[in-house]
This record gives structure tokens, C-alpha cells and sequence, in this order.
């Protein structure tokens, strides 16, 4: 590697996103690791990495379809309150109008909050999480961020939270959804896989 002037992608250290609530009961796994869904809207799964910048940490929480792997909500801030993970939900919502959809997520206070657990009701969403401290329960987010990572973030310094959101909105809307190729999807991208499935039906 050294003789062809290539690089590794090394991990970042990490960063405690996820902190359960010990007053609050969560919600039962109704994945069981089963991270698998037989067409679009019927399972999310959903988290919440960070992004580090020269201003601090910026924190984004994501909506994934399982299905078509396509992140269908995010929402970027500075803190890690509900508000955040509200408002990836609400943009998933909006955006596909889904009918009795499994969002599954861990156990983090944000999930496990009251206005978060409201919200998913007045929606008809069933939220489900996985065990404390278990990547596996959520290995398609996990999988996901690892790619954020490699792909946009590896050597990259974000001098400020602006610079660090734009890239951030670039690489989901401009690269991810549109053209990043999944060997699960068939090598497509999860906006084409999804379009050949409309196509089909």
C-alpha cells in the first residue's frame, strides 16, 4: 500500500450517542435482528452518529428503509435532545406517509422519551428497540454510518458546523439515496431500487 501511496480508512474514536433513560421502559424489540423487509415502509431503523468539526460536534440522527436501504429522514443539531430524532421522524413522515411502519431504534433517551413515544402513536407508528450496547440490533444504521465515515469523513477536516452541514446534506441527497450501490439492493442504488419497484407494481 505504501508503494502505491494508498491509506487506510481508520476508525474515529468513539463518541457516547446513546444513553438510556433507567426511569423509562422502553418499547419490545419486534425485529429480533430480522433487519429485513418485504417492500418499502414497513421497517425503519433508525440512530444517531456525530460529526466532528473545529466548532464542536454536530449530531445526526437518521430514518433508514430497510427495505430499499434509502435514508429516508435525518435532522442535523449541536445537542442531543428528542427535538432531534422528532424531527427525522417527522421528515420520514412527511415524505412517505407510511401505514403501520416498524421503527426500530436502541434504547437511547431520545427514543424513549415521552414526546417521541406520542408522536409515533398519533402517526400509527410501532416503535420497537433493540438490547442496551448491541450494535448487531441495529447493524444497517451501524453499517450506514460506518460509510458516511469512510466515504466523506476519513481525512476530512469540517472547519465549521455550516461547512459540516452542507456536506453532510450533499452526501445524503446528492450521493447516498441517489447513486450509492448496495450489494443487497442488486448493486442499485436504494432511489433506483425503488424506482424499478414502482415500475413493477
Amino acid at each position: 500500500m505504501r508503494a502505491a501511496s494508498l491509506q487506510g480508512v481508520s476508525r474515529r474514536k468513539q463518541c457516547t450517542t446513546t444513553v438510556r433513560d433507567e426511569r423509562s421502559r422502553p418499547d419490545p424489540d419486534l425485529v429480533d435482528r430480522q433487519l429485513k423487509a418485504p417492500g418499502p415502509d414497513q421497517l425503519w431503523v433508525a440512530d444517531i452518529t456525530y460529526v466532528p468539526t473545529w466548532g464542536g460536534f454536530l449530531h445526526l440522527a437518521v430514518v433508514m428503509d430497510a427495505w430499499s436501504r434509502k435514508i429516508v429522514g435525518w435532522a442535523m443539531a449541536t445537542h442531543l435532545l428528542s427535538e432531534l430524532v422528532l424531527q427525522a421522524l417527522e421528515m420520514a413522515l412527511r415524505q412517505r406517509r407510511p401505514t403501520g411502519v416498524i421503527h426500530h431504534s436502541d434504547q437511547g433517551t431520545q427514543y424513549t422519551s415521552l414526546a417521541f413515544g406520542l408522536r409515533c402513536q398519533e402517526a400509527g407508528v410501532r416503535p420497537s428497540m433493540g438490547s442496551v450496547g448491541d450494535a448487531y440490533d441495529n447493524a444497517m444504521c451501524e453499517s450506514s454510518f460506518a460509510t458516511l465515515e469512510g466515504e466523506l469523513l476519513d481525512r476530512r477536516s469540517l472547519r465549521s458546523q455550516a461547512k459540516a452541514r452542507m456536506a453532510l446534506f450533499e452526501f445524503i441527497e446528492g450521493w447516498y439515496n441517489p447513486h450509492r450501490r448496495h450489494s443487497a439492493l442488486d448493486y442499485e442504488s436504494p432511489a433506483n431500487y425503488e424506482k424499478k419497484y414502482r415500475a413493477a407494481a
